[in-house]
């Protein structure tokens, strides 16, 4: 009888944890398809992108000869007002951004988002982007990419 009431209290964990985490991975879906691909790259709605980002957030560009730049996301969002300034944002037709999931790995409050990065139907990017669990929820806090060679 023992052994039954573990097994049933190890099943009953592990299914606990395992909502927990489809619960936190659709929540950091969500951020990213909210904040990133709506917020940041279709619409330019910066309440989407502060929803989303943490303040702290960087960008890492590789550079040649090995070098790297940080990118915050307080330049990016100047950089996104320039653009609905101009005209280039919001995004329409083939110019629309969207995604592909590959892999999301979370343990705990931390997280890894790996997705593919179209413009209109081609694919453009990879990208990688670090998210923590705060109290008000998921914040992308880095992000690196590949980015593939334009035909």
């Amino acid at each position: 009888m023992k052994n039954i009431f573990l097994i049933l209290l190890v099943l009953v964990v592990l299914g606990s944890n395992l909502i927990a985490q489809n619960s936190d991975k659709d929540e950091i879906m969500n951020v990213i398809q909210t904040s990133y691909v709506e917020g940041l790259q279709n619409e330019g709605n910066i309440e989407k992108i502060d929803k989303g980002f943490h303040p702290g957030f960087e960008m890492i560009i590789p550079e040649l000869g090995g070098e790297v730049t940080k990118y915050p996301i307080y330049k990016w969002k100047q950089a996104t007002l320039k653009k609905l300034k101009d005209g280039r944002l919001p995004r329409s037709g083939d110019k629309i951004i969207s995604i592909k999931f590959l892999n999301i790995d979370i343990v705990e409050t931390a997280a890894v988002a790996k997705f593919e990065f179209y413009v209109g139907s081609e694919l453009a990017f990879v990208d990688f982007m670090s998210l923590y669990k705060f109290e008000d929820g998921w914040k992308i806090i880095s992000k690196i990419y590949y980015q593939y060679p334009k035909k």
